[in-house]
Order: C-alpha cells, then sequence, then structure tokens
C-alpha cells in the first residue's frame, strides 16, 4: 500500500520525537490565544491528520507499532465529520466527554512515558491534570522548546502580516480610553497591579482595533499587559502598526514589539498580575511565576463588559442583520429555482450565498466557513463542505445551509432548513418524519424566542425549551442551544451560553443580562439521512410586566429571513406558535420587503403569507 500524506507526515513526526527523546506529543486545534479559529500557521491539527473541525486534539505515541499508537479526541459535534477525514488506520477515533487527553494517556502510553506538549497552545489547569494522569503511571508531561511539528511542516504558512486597523467609536459605541479606565478601576478595587489579556477578541474590543489575521474572525496577532494606572503595553508585530493606529492609541497605550512579550511579563516581577486560565496559556504562567510575580486567577475583565452591547452596537447589529437577511432571502429566493434542476452543488450553494452578501454591501468577510449540507452531510453538525465531499443538491431532499458575515456594524450567524423540490414543483414534498422533526424544532425554536424569565436565570436552565418538543419524540442534538455573538468580532462570543449543564460546557452558569447577543439554534440530524437547524439571533432585553414581582427579560429576535413552509406540519403547531410565525413573518416582510424587487420580492411576499395559507 503506497503511503498516503498524513502517514508520512505522521511518520516525519515521530522521527522528530524520536530525536527529542519523547514518547508522545499532544497536537491540540489551538494557538498562543487559546483562539477557537486560528491562523493558517496554527493548522497543526488539520496539516497533520486532515481533520477539518474546529474542535479536537490529537495524541501521537512515537513508538508506532503500539496499539493503538495515536487517536483523535473530538466531541459529538464531529462524530461523523471526523471519520470522514481522519485515517482510521492511522487514528482511533475518541469521544469526548467520554475520555480526555489525560485519561487516553493512562490507559495507553506505556510506563515512564515522557509526553511532549506545547505550553503556549495548551491551558494551565490542562497541563496539571494531564500531568498528574501520567504522574500516576510514572510518566511526566514535557513542555517542549518549539513545536516539533514546526520543524517538520516544510511549507508551513507564516503569521499573517496585514496591518491592524483602528474601529471606529461610531461602531463600537464606546472609546477605547473608557474601557481601558474601567479595566484600571477593576484592578485597583482588586489590589491588583496588572492584568495580561491574551484572548485576541477581547485585545480588539479593549482597543477598538481590529486585523485580519485569524480567517472569520476580525482580530489581530498581540498580547496587552494593561496596568492599574490606566495605561498598557500592547505587544504587535512592527510591520501591523500604521500612524493611524498610534494616533488613536496616544501615549497611554506603549506599542511594543510582539516578540518582546515575554520579557514583558519578566517585568512584573513582585507584582500582583490577575490572568484567566480559561484564555491564557501555560506558558504564560510559567513565565510569570519564573519572573516572582504573584498570580491572581480572574476571569477577563473585558469578557462580560464586552458581552453587554450598548445601544449603538445594538443599533449597528440591527441593520447588519437587515443587509444579511435580504442576502439570505435573495439566495434562497434563487435557490428556489436553480435547485431543483440538479445542477447545485454545497460548493456552488455556498459561493452563491457569498456573491449576495458582497452585493449587499459592506461585507468584509464571512463569520465563519459556510456549512453548506446536501442529504446526509448536513447530518454532520459542524460539516465543513470540500472538493471531496460535494454533493450536489438532489431534488427531494432537504439542504441545510448556517452562514454568517461580518460587517463593520455587526457579526451576523443564521441557518435555514429547505425543502429541494422536483422541477416544476412536482414531486412527493417531505416525508411525514421530515415535517414532524422539523416542526419539532421550530416548536423548540419558538419557546426560547418567547421565553420571560427572571434576572439571575442562566442560559442552563432555558436549554429544555428548546428539546421539550424532540424529547417527547423520543429524539435529541448533541449541541449547544445558544452561543454568543460578538459585535464585529468573534462569531463564537462568551461569556454566556444556552446549553445542557452538563459536560463542562463554559458559560452554561453564566446569568443572562439584558444586552447579551445570542444564537437560536435547535435541531435534528439523522445520521446517513438529513440534518435540521433553525437559527435566529436574539438580544437578552427587559420585560415589563404588570405586577412583577422583580426583574424579568426576554428575548428580541434579530434576524429575519423566511422559514420554510414546506417543512412544517401545521397540525402540531400551536395557535399561539402559529401567531408568532405568523408576526415573524409579517416582521420579515416589512423589513426585507423593501430591499427586494421583482420574482424576488414576488417570492418573500408569498413565503410571509400566514402560515395556514396555501403559497399561490
Amino acid at each position: 500500500m503506497l503511503m498516503n500524506t498524513h502517514e508520512a507526515r505522521l511518520d516525519a513526526l515521530r522521527g522528530e520525537l524520536k530525536t527529542r527523546g519523547l514518547d508522545g506529543f499532544v497536537v491540540p486545534i489551538s494557538d498562543e490565544h487559546m483562539s477557537e479559529y486560528v491562523g493558517a500557521y496554527a493548522q497543526r491539527l488539520a496539516w497533520l491528520t486532515g481533520f477539518g473541525g474546529s474542535a479536537g486534539t490529537a495524541i501521537v505515541l512515537t513508538d508506532a507499532a503500539r496499539s493503538p499508537a495515536a487517536a483523535i479526541l473530538v466531541d459529538g459535534r464531529y462524530t461523523l465529520q471526523v471519520r470522514e477525514q481522519v485515517d482510521a488506520r492511522l487514528y482511533a477515533y475518541e469521544n469526548v466527554p467520554a475520555t480526555s487527553i489525560g485519561a487516553w494517556l493512562a490507559q495507553h502510553a506505556p510506563q515512564g512515558a515522557k509526553i511532549g506538549y506545547d505550553a503556549w497552545l495548551h491551558g494551565s489547569k490542562w497541563a496539571t491534570g494531564v500531568a498528574k494522569a501520567l504522574a500516576a503511571k510514572g510518566g511526566t508531561l514535557v513542555a517542549v522548546e518549539g513545536n516539533p511539528i514546526d520543524a517538520v511542516w516544510q511549507d508551513q504558512p507564516a503569521p499573517s502580516p496585514a496591518p491592524a486597523i483602528v474601529h471606529p467609536d461610531k461602531f463600537t459605541g464606546q472609546a477605547s480610553e473608557a474601557k481601558r479606565a474601567a479595566v484600571s478601576e477593576w484592578l485597583s478595587a482588586k489590589g491588583l497591579d496588572a492584568t495580561v489579556i491574551t484572548a485576541l477578541d477581547s485585545i480588539a474590543w479593549l482597543l477598538n482595533v481590529r486585523g485580519s489575521d485569524v480567517d472569520r474572525t476580525p482580530v489581530a496577532l498581540s498580547y496587552v499587559i494593561a496596568h492599574a494606572d490606566g495605561t498598557a503595553d500592547w505587544f504587535i508585530a512592527d510591520e501591523k502598526v500604521t500612524p493611524e493606529l498610534r494616533v488613536h492609541l496616544g501615549n497611554a497605550v506603549r506599542i511594543r514589539p510582539r516578540g518582546a512579550f515575554v520579557a514583558g511579563l519578566g517585568e512584573l516581577a513582585g507584582k500582583r498580575v490577575a490572568v484567566d486560565p480559561e484564555r491564557a496559556v501555560a506558558g504564560i504562567f510559567e513565565a510569570l511565576k519564573g519572573a516572582g510575580a504573584a498570580i491572581v486567577e480572574e476571569r477577563d475583565p473585558t469578557v462580560l463588559p464586552k458581552a453587554l452591547k450598548n445601544p449603538i452596537e445594538q443599533a449597528g447589529h440591527r441593520a447588519a442583520q437587515a443587509r444579511d437577511g435580504a442576502a439570505v432571502s435573495r439566495f434562497l429566493h434563487w435557490l428556489s429555482i436553480e435547485a431543483p434542476k440538479g445542477t447545485v452543488t454545497e460548493l456552488s450553494a455556498a459561493d452563491k450565498l457569498h456573491d449576495f452578501r458582497r452585493e449587499g454591501g459592506d461585507l468584509r468577510d464571512l463569520s465563519f466557513d459556510t456549512i453548506s449540507g446536501a442529504g446526509p452531510n448536513g447530518a454532520m453538525m459542524h460539516y465543513r463542505v470540500s472538493e471531496e465531499t460535494n454533493r450536489t443538491l438532489e431534488p427531494n431532499s432537504v439542504y441545510l445551509v448556517d452562514s454568517g458575515g461580518q460587517y463593520p456594524d455587526g457579526t451576523t450567524d443564521i441557518t435555514r432548513t429547505v425543502w429541494v423540490a422536483s422541477p416544476n414543483g412536482a414531486g412527493i414534498g417531505p416525508s411525514g418524519e421530515v415535517k414532524d422533526r422539523f416542526t419539532r424544532v421550530l416548536k423548540g425554536h419558538i419557546a426560547l424566542a418567547t421565553a420571560v424569565f427572571p434576572s439571575g436565570t442562566a442560559g442552563s436552565q432555558l436549554d429544555v425549551l428548546a428539546r421539550h418538543a424532540l424529547w417527547q419524540a423520543g429524539v435529541d442534538y448533541a449541541h449547544g442551544t445558544g452561543h454568543g455573538v460578538g459585535s464585529f468580532l468573534a462569531v463564537h462570543e462568551g461569556p454566556q451560553r444556552i446549553a445542557k449543564p452538563s459536560g463542562g460546557q463554559a458559560g452554561t452558569d453564566q446569568p443572562l443580562l439584558a444586552g447579551m447577543f445570542l444564537s437560536n439554534e435547535p435541531g435534528y440530524y439523522k445520521t446517513g439521512e438529513y440534518g435540521i437547524r433553525i437559527e435566529n439571533l436574539v438580544l437578552v432585553e427587559p420585560r415589563a410586566i404588570a405586577g412583577a414581582e422583580g426583574d424579568y427579560l426576554g428575548f428580541e429576535t434579530l434576524t429575519h429571513v423566511p422559514i420554510d413552509r414546506r417543512m412544517i406540519d401545521t397540525a402540531l403547531l400551536t395557535p399561539a406558535e402559529t401567531a408568532w410565525l405568523d408576526a415573524y413573518h409579517a416582521r420579515v416582510l416589512e423589513l426585507i420587503g423593501p430591499q427586494l424587487e421583482g420574482e424576488a420580492k414576488d417570492w418573500l411576499e408569498a413565503q410571509c403569507r400566514p402560515v395556514l395559507n396555501p403559497i399561490l
């Protein structure tokens, strides 16, 4: 059998590990900032294994004769995808949270093993836990000097040289000076001298800057050390700094080379320094300990303020959603005409949707790679289409498209699931099962959209609303129901989250607060057949209730695009659910209708008719 590319790369890595005296090495999807999405230079797991998801970790043992000699660990979102993309001859498939790197090593690593890890790609708590698991069988976790994958990745891309840019106050609603002053007050109140801010979206928010160093997320590779006196050190590559940036930040922000960051940590000797263990890598903790700083574990002080969108950010998001909704509606109209011909593929559909967004104006990037899943590919929750997996949207089938745009005034994220009809509208239509599942997903979506809840309620307490109708049919979905969304920043933003409280999901215990953006996206996935998801973004807002004993909150729906009526079993909807859907479509027509014309507008008007009225 000829050796394939990923087998050759695995062999090269094992050779490098042998020269370093290591018995294994851990390969995460991560960068020096613990980012969810990483730059091309940091896509080490994809290069090594072929896995294209956004969450996963591999462990490679140096001895290829062991069984298993390597494994790849992913959560339920990627159970199908990992099997499509990663060679089972080379890697055992493992599920998280059923197992972990520590548990796998405790079972499969040789006695007394030296397992390498890159301390600039893992958190300190992770390192402590894995080291403990290895110690139980006489092994050690070894921080490497230089990542061994970088040593064998011959054509590894360099980090992006693109300049950072100023993000104007007209979009942010608050000057960087005011944000830095708030961090200074926070430090002083806690008796701290400084805080190390490493999350790229936190830095972008704090300094009111954006960049293009990471695909789909407008951030610049850099670090910040903020001080209690209101000053800050920004560590960023020299070529990224423009004169406009220097004027924007003023004298209170010292701009220093990114390569000087470790030296900057060393300057904190004897200082009380706040570090977020969820967002800062182990290498930062080790550098601060080596310098003699007193480390205080605290959540990044920008995380919650960033999540609470001010009125300017809220207005900007609504404007971005209106443009985005028109683009997606034009796409769905186009799809209704072209897909039944049997010539549209997942890739061509994603490209066409991108075109409509570009034509809509002011699109800076997509907010993530479009999930364009036809038939069985839609059953992979975070499916990423490629030339190898590309399918045609076949007539009489289900198509799921999850997509979003990055605009200077807002970040969007929407999923629609539609029925691909037969040519000329002929055909049998969705099966009873498909309509049942779609309608139950819709019922869950409506239940969450209409929820009213007391102040202090966490996302985990609302998650059951979205699942209730599915549970009644004995089915569920293996992903969270809602994630936070940034303002021209990360499409997945904490600390808020709507999800089951189990499995260690961060943010499920965070109370929902007025001003937070979240997604509302229940789903259903039948392996090998189809996937269904309905996603809108929502804003947490105060709810005035006559006679209420305490403060209450609810959701404003921000996304406005028709929901496919052909997929709905109206007999399963209650009168209240039908009224919500009709009111939602009336609002879609009000906001999106004036932006469309001709056949596209006629199509929209038909889609937005009262749900119990047939489409003419």
